[in-house]
């Protein structure tokens, strides 16, 4: 029988980021990780599969949430604001692994490999962002363009957020990105929280292709 081990996941992932960042994540072991933590190697791979999952565990839940909320945005919305009000939506849970964060994204910094594996991960963000718009209604190459703009906003108000040592919240941060966005393209297309002046409700797109 497995005894029980209150927060193992959470204790894993706090040893795990503390010797990557002393050691190094190639010289650090599983089996260093987990005598820090206090567990055993066998608990560790009942919640990670290897110990760059302890970098990515997260992944399936936020892409969970950002789907969800585009899905639940308004039929007016236009998409682009459709994934920023998603993205939005994660400041609550970023906020309470803001030091976790921030030594994640040192770890990531200085590894090529992990580099990759976030790259990875941000386009299957984008990938699933697209397709939550599509089943909005909204056509090719609008998904696309809409998701992979919404990634971008990201990646800058997330470093951003990450490097501020003034508490601003990170939907200030996704807010001010959107702000830049529409700058540099010449701001020709509505603010968030303004639909589409072209745009229609999803419904009624969706009906029309139907048909």
């Amino acid at each position: 029988m497995s005894r029980w081990e209150p927060n193992a996941r959470g204790r894993l992932e706090q040893a795990a980021l503390a010797l990557y960042g002393e050691r190094g994540f190639e010289k650090t072991t599983v089996a260093e990780i987990a005598a820090r933590a206090g567990l055993t190697e066998r608990t560790f791979f009942r919640h990670f599969a290897d110990k760059r999952e302890v970098l990515f565990w997260g992944a399936g839940a936020l892409q969970e949430l950002l789907v969800g909320a585009v899905a639940s945005a308004p039929d007016a919305a236009a998409p682009i604001e459709a994934v920023v009000a998603a993205l939005e939506t994660t400041g609550a849970i970023f906020e309470q692994r803001r030091e976790l964060a921030r030594q994640r994204q040192s770890i990531i910094a200085a590894n090529t490999e992990l580099q990759e594996r976030e790259l990875i991960k941000l386009a299957t963000l984008a990938s699933a962002l697209a397709g939550a718009l599509r089943r909005r209604g909204v056509g090719e190459p609008d998904a696309r363009l809409a998701a992979e703009a919404g990634i971008a906003v990201f990646r800058v108000a997330f470093d951003r957020w990450i490097a501020d040592a003034n508490g601003q919240d990170f939907p200030q941060f996704v807010r001010e990105a959107l702000d830049r966005l529409r700058a540099v393209t010449g701001g020709a297309w509505p603010p968030v929280g303004v639909a589409s002046p072209t745009a229609e409700p999803a419904a009624v797109t969706t009906a029309v292709r139907a048909g």
